[in-house]
């Protein structure tokens, strides 16, 4: 009983501590709140108002009716210019597609002669001419089947495609980095609150005023993970109900008290790696640039922004002893595709066990710091 009055005196410390810190409160509300809004709207990685521009040398129905085919949201309105200003207006970077219409096109299609569109793309603005080249391509096709299918009366084939999106029906960028970005953010901010509030005590010198207190090490870290923790996990789910769920209107199809159970089980995880960072480095600036080289990593190779199963097979098997690999997993189930306790269960389980080894890694750490200290 008096080591858990210990463990509980020594967090409110902490907590008393951080809110007097203005820094890091104005860090912990940022990441929760305007982070999470910019990465919802900003659409970095989605066809987006991109600017194109036709060059109809055709002007018969069939050109008119794919320069109608493009509009906002995903291209400007097309602006119709000449051959002779294509080149200077991707050389501008007024443009970033321009699709070029021969002259006779509706004819020979028609006819069934070969014929063809120039799309030019400006690659440096790669992820809109990666998407938008396949985009502008099938937008094309589908414009000269149905205008042809009128005159020649096709049949159709005995079999159709349906395309069904789960989860997701309108494709909505919003609902994917929103709830993305408050996954990266509770292990970003986890490990620098934790960290941070060691090497404070260190350069403050209260270490020393712990060390001379009836507490142990394994207090002292509980005392760290659990106050942190905390303070992420209340934020984490603030930012779902006032910012996810009101300000952006993403639907969340599971329970968030079981992602907040599964967020706390990494938080224990990550609040350790924190303090084991906090032993390596001397100073604010080094456990910075600690954190870069191993936040970074976890962040991108835990399958939140690209599928695992497209990485190398050795950096898959890695990962897997990395506790975000699991937590993106988990949350994806749970606040994406409404999973339950028993879908979730073996990836509760193996988020326990990595933190638990990590929290031993990190005692036995933090206990050799003390030792020099002493």
């Amino acid at each position: 009983m008096q080591s858990l009055k210990n463990i509980y005196r020594l967090g409110i410390k902490e907590l008393w501590s951080l809110a007097r810190d203005p820094t890091m409160l104005v860090l912990i509300i940022y990441t929760f709140t305007f982070s999470v809004y910019t990465a919802a709207t900003a659409q970095p990685d989605v066809l987006h108002m991109a600017p194109i521009a036709i060059v109809d040398e055709d002007q018969s129905p069939l050109s008119g009716r794919i320069a109608s085919a493009f509009f906002p949201p995903q291209f400007t309105t097309p602006m119709m210019i000449s051959l002779e200003q294509v080149d200077a207006g991707l050389d501008a970077g007024d443009y970033t597609f321009t699709l070029t219409i021969p002259p006779n096109f509706q004819r020979d299609v028609l006819a069934n002669r070969v014929t063809e569109i120039q799309l030019n793309v400006d690659a440096t603005r790669m992820s809109q001419a990666f998407t938008g080249s396949g985009y502008i391509q099938q937008m094309v096709n589908d414009e000269i089947t149905e205008f042809v299918q009128r005159y020649r009366g096709a049949q159709a084939l005995p079999v159709e495609l349906v395309t069904r999106m789960r989860f997701n029906p309108s494709l909505e960028h919003a609902w994917f980095g929103a709830l993305m970005q408050i996954i990266d953010n509770v292990t970003m901010l986890s490990i620098v609150l934790t960290g941070a509030a060691l090497i404070r005590e260190r350069e403050h010198g209260t270490i020393e005023h712990l060390l001379v207190m009836p507490v142990t090490p394994r207090e002292i870290m509980l005392v760290k993970v659990w106050s942190m923790g905390l303070v992420v996990l209340t934020a984490a789910a603030l930012s779902l109900v006032f910012i996810v769920q009101g300000l952006l209107h993403v639907p969340i199809e599971g329970s968030i008290l079981l992602f907040l159970a599964g967020a706390a089980l990494h938080l224990f995880a990550t609040t350790s790696m924190g303090i084991f960072l906090a032993t390596l480095a001397r100073s604010m600036p080094q456990f910075g640039m600690l954190m870069i080289l191993v936040l970074l990593p976890l962040q991108m190779l835990s399958g939140g922004s690209t599928p695992r199963e497209s990485m190398p097979e050795l950096v898959q098997n890695i990962m897997l002893v990395a506790p975000t690999t699991h937590f993106v997993e988990l949350s994806q189930a749970i606040l994406y595709r409404g999973a339950g306790v028993m879908v979730v269960w073996p990836t509760f389980l193996t988020l326990l066990v990595i933190g638990s080894a990590l929290f031993v890694i990190s005692l036995s750490r933090f206990r050799k710091t003390i030792s020099q200290m002493a």
